[in-house]
């Protein structure tokens, strides 16, 4: 029921030619509150939003934690200055004493190689008419002719041996100074038991050879080897002179 100072009553009201259809509203006092309804479903959960931006770092925790594998090693640095010479120490303790000289074999080895490359220097020099180096071997003469023999010991006393081409360098060089000397040398080389085979003098088989065309043909009755000016090989007996020339 609404309580009204005019009586409710329609009114027809002519505005430009409408006509409208006005009625009188009651203004009530409002009433007491219901009571409150049940509460609805839950909503969604907030994670289907969108994802907001990363919030600011946090302070660093405090230490503790495992250290971690050491990283690869740099470029090696510049040398640094030397730095100064350091005062001489005192002396060490005295080691035992060594063995006499003539007990150290090493020191018996060593100077013999010395006493054997003196000698041989001694008789190089003492053959210094012509010398001639080719590869590991020196060729040397005293100008002097005499028999097989007398080479094979003069050799020996210089401290070499009697000269023997092994390849055709060698053979050249020892041919230059047959030719210097103009006249014919023994070779280090002696025939074998089979005629027409030729050894060196340790025994060992020849490598090489430069005979001249049909040599050699002595059938054992030429025992030695000369050597022509023009460097080429015959087989000779050994009583003949010819150039000394010996190798080291």
């Amino acid at each position: 029921m609404c309580l009204c100072s005019l009586a409710f009553t329609p009114l027809l009201l002519v505005v430009s030619g409408i006509v409208c259809d006005v009625q009188e509203v009651c203004v009530g006092n409002p009433g007491i509150p219901g009571t409150p309804g049940s509460h609805g479903l839950p909503g969604r959960d907030g994670r289907d939003g969108i994802k907001g931006d990363p919030g600011p770092p946090g302070p660093m925790g405090p230490p503790g934690g495992m250290p971690g594998l050491p990283g690869c090693d740099g470029l090696t640095g510049a040398p640094g200055v030397p730095g100064e010479r350091g005062n001489k120490g005192q002396p060490g303790d005295r080691g035992p004493p060594g063995l006499p000289a003539h007990l150290d074999e090493e020191l018996q080895s060593t100077l013999h190689n010395f006493r054997h490359q003196i000698l041989q220097s001694k008789g190089v020099l003492s053959l210094q008419e012509s010398m001639l180096a080719v590869g590991e071997k020196v060729f040397a003469t005293n100008g002097q002719s005499v028999n097989f023999d007398a080479i094979r010991e003069s050799c020996a006393r210089a401290g070499g041996r009697i000269a023997v081409p092994s390849n055709p360098e060698e053979n050249a060089a020892i041919a230059s100074i047959v030719k210097k000397h103009n006249t014919y040398t023994y070779l280090g080389l002696d025939e074998g038991p089979t005629p027409g085979e030729f050894y060196y003098l340790d025994g060992a088989p020849v490598n090489y050879t430069n005979w001249y065309s049909g040599e050699p043909r002595g059938q054992g009755k030429e025992r030695c080897v000369e050597m022509y000016t023009n460097g080429q090989w015959n087989d000779k007996n050994c009583l003949q002179y010819r150039l000394t020339i010996c190798e080291f």
